[in-house]
C-alpha cells in the first residue's frame, strides 16, 4: 500500500514487525519538484514502543489483513481486560499496552467497542467515539460572571480531567470525544 493512502489506526507490517498506525503527518515542499513526505507514529502491537517514519507518497509499506469484531467489556483479568465479541461471545484479553487510553473511558455500559484481530490474536482496540462521563469534580459556577466561553477544570469519573464551560456544575454528564480527551458538549 503506498504512504499516501495509509490511514490513522491501519495496521501495517514494517520490519517484521506489526504496528498501529496513530497520527499521520503530511508534509508538502513548498519548492519546485519536491515530493510530499508522510510522517507515521506508529506503536508495536502489544507494546508500548513508539516508532516514527518518515516516507515518500510512491514508497510502500505492507498493510496487514485486519478484522474488526464488535466487542463488550466483560470483566478485569489481573491488569487485563476482557472484552466479548458482540455476535460470538469470542473472549478477547488486552493489555493495557494494547488500549493505552482505555482507562480514562472505562465505565459500566460503554458501548461501541472494536477489537482489532489479526490471525484469531487481539491486537488493538478502538473506542467509541465519545463517551458519556460523570463530572466530580469541579469549581462552583460563579454568578454574574461574564458569558464569554471560559472554561474551568472538571474531574471526571475515571480520573481523566478536561476543560469544561463555566456553566457546568458537579453530578453533570458530560460527552467527551475519545480521540482528543476533550470536552464535546452536555448529555
Amino acid at each position: 500500500m503506498k504512504a499516501a493512502e495509509i490511514k490513522r489506526h491501519a495496521v501495517v507490517m514494517h520490519e517484521n514487525k506489526i504496528y498501529q498506525v496513530r497520527g499521520v503527518e503530511r508534509s508538502s515542499p513548498t519548492g519546485r519538484g519536491g515530493n510530499t513526505t508522510f510522517r507515521f507514529s506508529l506503536y508495536q502491537v502489544g507494546s508500548t514502543l513508539k516508532t516514527d517514519l518518515s516516507l515518500r507518497a510512491d514508497d510502500d509499506l505492507a498493510e496487514v489483513d485486519m478484522a474488526k469484531r464488535p466487542a463488550n467489556f466483560s470483566y478485569m483479568d489481573g491488569e487485563n481486560y476482557v472484552f466479548l465479541d458482540a455476535e460470538d461471545y469470542t473472549p478477547y484479553t488486552l493489555s493495557p499496552a494494547h488500549a493505552p487510553d482505555l482507562k480514562d473511558y472505562l465505565v459500566d455500559g460503554i458501548e461501541g467497542f472494536f477489537v482489532m484481530v489479526v490471525d484469531d490474536q487481539a491486537i488493538a482496540l478502538q473506542l467509541p467515539q465519545f463517551v458519556e462521563l460523570t463530572i466530580v469534580d469541579t469549581p462552583p459556577y460563579l454568578k454574574g460572571a461574564s458569558a464569554t466561553g471560559r472554561t474551568k477544570p472538571a474531574k471526571l469519573e475515571t480520573g481523566l480531567e478536561v476543560q469544561v464551560p463555566e456553566f457546568i456544575a458537579n453530578g453533570e454528564k458530560v460527552r467527551v470525544a475519545t480521540e482528543t480527551g476533550e470536552y464535546s458538549g452536555r448529555v
